[in-house]
């Protein structure tokens, strides 16, 4: 059995091999910035992987990099602006030091999931060590290449739970030149949850969508700077009534704080819901008659929950909304709330991948 709070830096694949062989339980670690999936309940050796660090592959000309799956995300992103090119799902806690390999295995997208798409649609292979220390590795390092079981999806949101990620391949976008956010006031939370499903079905090439409960909506335009201008024009006419328009700093430093939830006070817990816009009013009832801070992202798809430490409440509401929650910043334990499906095919997943049951959160 290994000892309470271990923890172990490896800096070779053969190193994790050795470790995963040799302990009962582990627990892969980034950068430790969603401490209620990477901190242990029990006897757990924790492997912190922040010295399989480091960029391996990057040609600009390909759109893709590979790296160690240690490498912090302001690493990669520093590298990538200097090409003109980005991380289109916008990686959360990048700023906190979130690493590629956490910020995989969380699943975690930001806002600008909306228009680009989740952490899903940007990786394009793995390596990882399984839970009998063998080497796997799934995808490839090329946009073009399909053939074979999916590996790299289905490591997007497994809570290192399948194996110890060591490596990965993304794809990359060009950035935006320029941006633009709108800042839309509704009097009432029904007004804006109905000016949200306006914007998601109107056509408009939206970069973010955010409603900000009781009735504000933030609308981001990414793009060319000569056509930015009438772009926003021709939105501000659509969406009718006030509406402020943010650019530079002030703009930059506001998504920044989304996607680092500096809204998020000190001593509650973050948990992640997946939603969809037409059962976003009932949540919102429960949790505005709750007192919870609450933040919808990705057009409504995506429901960020501020919460005292004890969650059984948030738990409960869950399962008579029948949806599920992941627990990003709180106490350890068992980070999954209210209801949650497909446990049979993970069940069998997790038995090819880690027969002994080695890995993840206990």
């Amino acid at each position: 059995m290994s000892p309470v709070g271990e923890l172990v830096r490896p800096s070779t694949v053969t190193e994790v091999q050795e470790i995963v062989r040799e302990r009962r339980f582990v627990l892969p670690r980034g950068g430790g910035t969603k401490p209620a999936l990477s901190t242990p309940a029990s006897e757990t050796t924790v492997l912190d992987l922040s010295r399989l660090s480091g960029v391996l592959e990057y040609d600009p000309a390909e759109f893709t990099f590979t790296a160690w799956a240690g490498t912090p995300v302001r690493e990669v992103e520093d590298l990538l602006t200097r090409h003109g090119q980005f991380l289109p799902f916008d990686p959360p806690f990048r700023d906190a030091g979130a690493t590629l390999g956490g910020t995989v295995a969380s699943g975690l997208s930001g806002p600008r999931r909306y228009r680009y798409g989740g952490v899903r649609d940007f990786v394009l292979g793995v390596r990882f060590v399984d839970g009998t220390g063998a080497v796997v590795r799934g995808g490839g390092k090329v946009v073009k290449n399909a053939a074979g079981f999916d590996l790299p999806k289905l490591m997007v949101g497994s809570l290192g739970q399948l194996g110890v990620l060591v490596e990965l391949t993304f794809k990359v976008f060009p950035a935006p030149r320029a941006h633009a956010t709108l800042r839309v006031t509704y009097a009432r939370v029904e007004e804006a949850l109905r000016g949200l499903l306006r914007l998601n079905t109107s056509g408009f090439d939206l970069e973010a969508v955010d409603l900000e409960p009781p009735g504000i909506l933030w609308v981001r335009l990414g793009g060319r700077e000569e056509s930015l201008e009438a772009r926003t024009r021709r939105l501000v006419a659509f969406l009718g009534g006030p509406v402020e328009v943010l650019r530079g700093e002030e703009e930059r430093a506001l998504w920044e704080g989304v996607r680092e939830f500096s809204w998020v006070p000190a001593g509650h817990a973050l948990v992640k819901v997946p939603v969809t816009p037409r059962r976003l009013a009932g949540l919102e009832e429960r949790l505005a008659r709750a007192g919870a801070l609450r933040r919808y992202s990705v057009g409504g798809n995506c429901a960020w929950v501020a919460w005292p430490l004890d969650l059984a409440l948030l738990h409960r509401t869950l399962v008579e909304l029948g949806l599920a929650g992941l627990c990003v910043l709180g106490p350890p334990g068992r980070p999954v709330l209210g209801e949650w499906g497909g446990e049979a095919f993970a069940r069998r997943v997790r038995q090819a991948l880690d027969p002994q049951g080695k890995f993840g959160v206990r």
